[in-house]
């Protein structure tokens, strides 16, 4: 029912069709564990050095582990805490180029060296986060961000 598929053109053109994909895969589906799930599983497949990709959603005032791909990872993240507490505070993308020189990050895996976290707004309101982390530094770029933040656009429609 699925394929690879191969991804060629720029950047843009790249996560534009990624976005249409996640819009065909998750239509016709509410179950937000579901399409979280989906999501993930299509994120690792289209990015390259990565090791982690994943959701934490909102509850009871903290970040809990959501669907993802990789090791396994934290639970909890308190709000204003590591990369992606900071995100749910600061309501943005935050764009790490090297997760050791970000204050009170927070290690789940070793080896992640750069990370990108996307705060998931819904009505205004911090649902939860799209969190990437990669074995490299400076991994993401400004084509990443956008690209990613057009990903979560088309996710929170499913949400």
């Amino acid at each position: 029912m699925f394929t690879q598929t191969s991804y060629s053109g720029t950047s843009t053109d790249q996560y534009n069709l990624l976005g249409k994909q996640l819009d065909a895969l998750l239509t016709g589906e509410s179950n937000q564990t579901a399409n979280l799930s989906n999501a993930s599983a299509l994120l690792n497949q289209f990015l390259e050095r990565i090791n982690w990709v994943g959701f934490y959603l909102m509850e009871n005032g903290e970040l809990v582990l959501g669907p993802f791909q990789g090791l396994p990872a934290c639970v909890r993240i308190k709000i204003g805490k590591g990369v992606c507490g900071t995100a749910v505070a600061e309501k943005k993308t935050m764009l790490i180029d090297n997760v050791h020189e970000f204050p009170g990050h927070i290690a789940c895996d070793a080896a992640s060296q750069s990370e990108i976290v996307i705060p998931l707004i819904k009505d205004g309101e911090v649902i939860g986060v799209l969190d990437i982390d990669s074995p490299e530094l400076s991994r993401f770029s400004k084509e990443d961000q956008e690209g990613l933040e057009h990903f979560t656009e088309v996710l929170l429609k499913h949400l």
